[in-house]
């Protein structure tokens, strides 16, 4: 009778938007849950929500805010944010800067603009929609302007005969675990537990582990037998006492000299 090969685990899949490293996450993981892939789903920012609902990825790694009463979320860090500019721009030459020092800049401004500063300084772009952050990007080594946005972005865009400056008051970009919350189960648990610094032995997801066994207590009938054995000791002893009282003061008395009896020779 032939036996049907073991089926592989399923895949915990991950939605994951530009910027976002999940490295050291990923390598806990398969420390504790190695029978349990990860499958990384790269998106953009705006298609990471719909991947969730649509049941294509478990998870999301994503810029928060991420809205709807169907989601949960967990804040995880916030990163700093960076303004990019030609290697011969006066801001090249600086640490990093205030965002007053921006106020004569053009600023280039992407529809998939991630930091959504409310209200940035400078002058927008006026040459039409730019449509990606990498378009914009374009425009900034063109000399067109400059581009603020998150680090890891400008990390991930950045090329030569540019730089990025961190810009000191400028808002920054959260990044936050976001799942369906009718969806949640032990896996989920599991990463959640991994992304907020949970050791092993405080898991309470899959790779958590086993309780440590109790101690091995002694059995009644060993108990009884050791008492019956103890009992019997000390009867013993106290039977042998007067036996051997008795014994030795018999023997004391007969090795007694007899005062009245003449010793021989005389």
């Amino acid at each position: 009778m032939s036996t049907a090969p073991d089926r592989p685990a399923p895949a915990f899949r991950i939605a994951l938007v530009p910027g976002v490293n999940p490295d050291r996450w990923l390598r806990v993981w398969q420390e504790r849950l190695p029978d349990v892939p990860i499958e990384l789903v790269h998106t953009s920012p705006d298609q990471a929500v719909p991947l969730l609902r649509a049941g294509a990825a478990d998870a999301a790694l994503v810029r928060l805010p991420a809205d709807g009463d169907d989601l949960s979320t967990i804040p995880l860090y916030t990163e700093a944010t960076v303004v990019m500019v030609t290697k011969d721009h006066v801001i090249s030459v600086v640490d990093e800067v205030d965002a007053a020092d921006l106020e004569d800049e053009t600023l280039v401004v992407p529809l998939d603009d991630q930091l959504r500063w409310t209200d940035p300084p400078g002058t927008r772009f006026a040459g039409g929609a730019v449509d990606t952050t990498a378009d914009a990007v374009d425009l900034v080594a063109a000399g067109v302007g400059v581009l603020v946005l998150p680090q890891s972005l400008g990390r991930l865009h950045q090329r030569r005969g540019l730089v990025a400056r961190p810009v000191r008051d400028a808002p920054g970009s959260a990044i936050g675990l976001a799942w369906v919350t009718d969806r949640y189960d032990d896996l989920t648990e599991e990463f959640i537990g991994i992304v907020r610094g949970r050791t092993a032995t405080s898991s309470r997801g899959r790779g958590a582990p086993p309780p440590p066994e109790p101690p091995k207590q002694r059995g009644a009938s060993g108990a009884r037998a050791s008492g019956k054995g103890a009992s019997g000791s000390s009867s013993s002893k106290g039977t042998s006492a007067p036996s051997s009282s008795k014994s030795s003061s018999k023997g004391t008395s007969s090795k007694k000299p007899n005062p009245r009896r003449p010793r021989p020779g005389r």
